[in-house]
């Protein structure tokens, strides 16, 4: 009998296994895909590290997690900058100054301060819906460009029905930055994520192709603990009702010129073109191989979000009320569950960039492991 059967071989459940294995315990992972890393698995094809569940870039203010992960990884310096296409007009993001000058043409910081202030004015209450939010912090021009089209694809719904907590906060830049993500640490693993999952679960044996769910009694058999980073509602057979994400569905293309678009990410801002953006996957790792030679082909995918039914992956959580109630009492049930540790975006149901995952399954680990 194993210390701990592990179910799912992404991020979560690779870290938990590395911890246990490197603390004496005996540990098993098994995966229903045919392949590890979970939805940072990365395939080559025709050299390009090929991003096969949409992009993952690593970005992370903490020391320790960063620390952490570089052991089983060498990260080059990949930093994000996404390029907004609205029907042709192609702004930079976040908003900065490259965007308020390509928008309205202003050239100091002073004249694109201005020009979003008294646009803000429009709405002069508290915003009741999503598109007031929006205009509320960047004002109506950049909502409409950059802001409405793509919000509406990614969420399914009109903007007017969608709840204003779901932005916050809309990065306002007046400055000509346009790295995405403020963060200290930022890039991707040379080789591709599929390596360096592959490094952290080294010396610990993985069986493929192995639904828990279908066999949930013979494999909890199998250890004395489990941990289950899959979807909390179906570890209970979806027993309270199902909670709801969304997903996204991909077409690929290998197209035979070393370039398509400049860039990694072109996001498709207005409502009329299908698919939210589309990645290209060779400049992740700056269209070059291993040995530094440029990359002949390209690889694309074009995105496209929907609403989740069951067969589908669940890739976000929809965190609105009516689900974060129903999560609430699938945590009750699990709490109650004592040889089951839950664990990871599914199974907590949360958004999780990378590096808060990582940092959750170290903390898990600490605490189950002492």
């Amino acid at each position: 009998m194993y210390d701990y059967l592990v179910v799912g071989s992404g991020l979560y459940g690779a870290v938990f296994a590395h911890e246990a294995k490197k603390a004496g315990k005996s540990v098993i992972v098994i995966d229903k895909r045919s392949n590890i890393a979970g939805n940072v698995y990365t395939e080559k094809v025709e050299g390009i590290n090929v991003h096969k569940y949409g992009a993952h870039i690593f970005h992370t203010n903490n020391t320790e997690v960063w620390n952490y992960i570089t052991q089983f990884a060498t990260f080059n310096r990949f930093t994000n900058s996404p390029v907004a296409n609205y029907k042709g007009e192609l702004y930079s993001m976040p908003f900065n100054m490259y965007t308020f000058n390509k928008m309205w043409g202003v050239v100091t910081p002073e004249e694109a301060a201005a020009k979003i202030e008294e646009q803000k004015k429009e709405i002069n209450h508290e915003p009741t819906n999503l598109e007031e939010q929006a205009i509320s912090l960047v004002g109506r021009d950049i909502y409409e460009k950059l802001v409405k089209g793509y919000t509406e694809k990614q969420w399914g719904r009109d903007c007017k029905e969608l709840p204003a907590f779901i932005i916050n906060r809309l990065p306002v830049r007046l400055s000509f930055d346009n790295n995405y993500f403020n963060a200290l640490y930022q890039g991707i693993p040379v080789g591709g994520y599929t390596k360096m999952v592959e490094n952290l679960l080294e010396g610990i044996e993985v069986r493929l192709n192995c639904d828990y769910i279908d066999k949930k009694k013979e494999y909890n058999a199998l250890a004395e603990k489990v941990v289950y980073t899959g979807a909390i509602d179906a570890f209970f057979d979806y027993s309270l009702g199902n909670l709801e994400y969304r997903s996204v569905r991909f077409e690929n293309e290998l197209l035979d010129k070393p370039n398509f678009q400049g860039n990694v990410a072109v996001n498709y801002t207005d409502r009329e073109t299908p698919w939210t953006r589309i990645l290209e996957h060779k400049w992740f790792e700056f269209g070059k191989d291993e040995n530094g030679n440029d990359l002949p082909k390209t690889y694309i995918s074009r995105e496209y979000s929907s609403e989740w039914k069951p067969g589908d992956e669940p890739y976000y959580p929809v965190n609105d009320k009516k689900n974060c109630e129903l999560y609430k009492k699938y945590r009750e049930l699990a709490d109650k569950e004592g040889k089951i540790i839950f664990g990871g975006r599914l199974g907590e149901y949360r958004y999780y960039d990378m590096d808060a995952v990582i940092a959750s399954a170290l903390d898990m680990s600490e605490k189950e492991l002492e």
